[in-house]
């Protein structure tokens, strides 16, 4: 988090305390309204909007006016049944749902493994985007489209050259497809950050991958993560090929940590069941206050889209 962001929710902070008295009567109905996490299951599409419906709706983190950039995996140049990328239609109505909160610039943005074109649309992921707004959805590869920046609250990584559309960003969606990976066991919210990044390989050469994933989230992490269920890939992960399972469902929260551990603990990865608490970028993300992974005192709703 930037500074001056920091002094504005300093000072929202301290204007919500002088207002609690006024707001008080509303509050229980809106903690119950508000799950902390959303799982839906359907079509990709209209799964992904019943799960941001259920947290109150993409007006609850984008607002009229607002830069915004999504964040999936399109980094590969494979196909929908893969499960390496994110479905395009969850691309397509997170984009949307951004759209119709008002916001005034819109970003998907990634940084390829694969050849750049071919993963975009192999993907389905540019044709997607298009159909809304075409340009706006794009392979970041060359470093004029980064800055450098200074990582403060980080342990291990503390500087790297992030996407200047992420630093100009206002609000930031991780919406990852829920796979599994080589080294870090899954890739989620919180690993897939690291395509917002020029230089990802010193996160795995220089410093610790997980103490380095959550300096990375210490710096820019989610507003809201929507990880696409609606396949997963339990194996092979994270280019494939692997054992692909179809849950058909969509998880989304305001705490990509509880979102991450949600999506764990929900399905087996290679082939049995893990707990949150063994993924350790996760583990290391509660302990640095980044979210919670305790899912069983969150409050988690499950509904058919």
């Amino acid at each position: 988090m930037r500074r001056r962001d920091f002094l504005k929710l300093q000072v929202c902070g301290l204007a919500g305390l002088a207002c609690a008295p006024l707001l008080r009567p509303a509050a229980p109905a809106l903690a119950e309204a508000r799950p902390d996490v959303a799982v839906a299951r359907g079509a990709p599409g209209p799964a992904a909007r019943a799960a941001v419906n259920l947290l109150g709706g993409m007006g609850r983190f984008v607002k009229p006016g607002q830069k915004v950039v999504i964040k999936p995996n399109m980094s590969f140049a494979q196909g929908v049944d893969s499960a390496t990328t994110t479905h395009p239609e969850v691309v397509r109505e997170v984009l949307i749902m951004c759209k119709e909160a008002g916001a005034a610039r819109v970003r998907v943005l990634d940084h390829s493994l694969h050849d750049a074109e071919k993963s975009l649309r192999n993907s389905g992921i540019l044709e997607a985007c298009d159909s809304v707004e075409e340009g706006i959805c794009r392979h970041l590869m060359d470093a004029s489209f980064y800055q450098d920046a200074d990582l403060p609250a980080a342990s291990e990584m503390h500087s790297n050259s992030f996407m200047r559309d992420v630093l100009e960003a206002d609000v930031l969606i991780a919406a990852p497809v829920a796979k599994s990976h080589g080294a870090t066991g899954v890739s989620l919210a919180l690993k897939g950050q690291m395509g917002l990044i020029l230089s990802r390989q010193v996160m795995h050469s220089r410093y610790s991958l997980e103490g380095s994933i959550v300096d990375l989230n210490s710096f820019i992490k989610p507003h809201l993560a929507v990880i696409d269920a609606t396949r997963v890939l339990t194996t092979g992960g994270p280019g494939g090929p692997g054992l692909v399972i179809r849950p058909g469902e969509v998880i989304a929260s305001a705490d990509p940590v509880a979102a991450d551990a949600t999506a764990v603990a929900s399905y087996e990865w290679y082939g049995r069941k893990i707990a949150p608490r063994q993924v350790k970028h996760l583990q290391l993300a509660q302990e640095r206050g980044l979210g919670r992974l305790d899912i069983e005192n969150l409050v988690i709703r499950r509904i058919a889209a």
